[in-house]
């Protein structure tokens, strides 16, 4: 049997497709709804996790440019320190320098010294043998000393000083007193003696009444019997101890291996 599909049947099938597209139009919507909300809790979270980052990271930002202006400040410091140090440094090592040379400079002049003093001295001991047999001994402990080399320039300088003044001394006046006197081929006897600096003496012997007369002879110091002078050298003994007023004498003076008769003039 035929049946035909009349227009109610065809009424009701388009509301039945129009309810299943309006239910599948609806739970579309509604998973984009569902999408775009939590779209936007996260973009709501990263927001404000961005500006919490930005908050820290300006906090972060204003400490650490703070730290970076102290630290400017001091290496500032620091530089000044280490350029004031540099020229502190630079003056002493200019000064070290200086010091270092006037040191090398002593060193020099005094070994130079030192080899003066040394060239000196041996002359010194070279004549010592020249000089008035009293003013030898007397210079015994001097000479002994110049003559080691153990001692140091200074201490040689004062005993080097110690003789030149001494020898000065005794050249610029006459010295008495009695003292063994060595004749050539005679035994030692002991007699009265004026020295006339360091140039010659006279020797009177009272016990025999004879006379001599002294002078540097041949690198050494010589005594020569003058019989001649006995009275004269009496005058000479007796205006020395102050028993006699000065007068003028004639006696003979050695010079350049003669001798010759000069008026000298004696004072007490």
């Amino acid at each position: 049997m035929n049946r035909s599909i009349g227009p109610s049947a065809l009424a009701k099938c388009g509301v039945a497709l129009a309810l299943l597209y309006s239910d599948v139009s609806l739970n579309s919507a509604d998973e984009t709804l569902a999408g775009v909300q939590d779209a936007v809790s996260q973009w709501s979270k990263v927001r404000a996790e961005t500006v919490r980052v930005e908050s820290d990271w300006e906090w972060q930002r204003t400490l650490m440019q703070s730290a970076l202006d102290a630290m400017k400040a001091r290496i500032g410091q620091l530089e000044s320190k280490r350029d004031e140090l540099r020229a502190k440094t630079a003056a002493e090592r200019r000064e070290t320098a200086e010091l270092t040379a006037g040191g090398e400079a002593m060193i020099a002049a005094e070994k130079e010294a030192a080899d003066r003093l040394h060239s000196l001295d041996a002359r010194l001991i070279a004549l010592r043998s020249s000089l008035p047999p009293r003013l030898s001994v007397a210079l015994e402990l001097p000479f002994r000393s110049i003559g080691s080399a153990e001692i140091s320039t200074g201490e040689r300088m004062q005993y080097t000083m110690a003789i030149l003044n001494r020898c000065a001394l005794f050249n610029r006046s006459v010295t008495f007193g009695e003292e063994m006197v060595v004749l050539q081929g005679a035994q030692p006897r002991l007699m009265e003696v004026v020295y006339w600096g360091l140039s010659h003496a006279y020797a009177l012997d009272t016990a025999s009444n004879m006379a001599c007369m002294g002078a540097p002879k041949d690198g050494g110091w010589a005594w020569i019997p003058a019989p001649e002078l006995v009275e004269p050298v009496r005058k000479l003994v007796a205006v020395a101890r102050d028993k006699a007023e000065p007068e003028l004498l004639q006696v003979p003076v050695p010079a350049d291996e003669r001798s010759e008769t000069k008026n000298l003039s004696l004072k007490p």
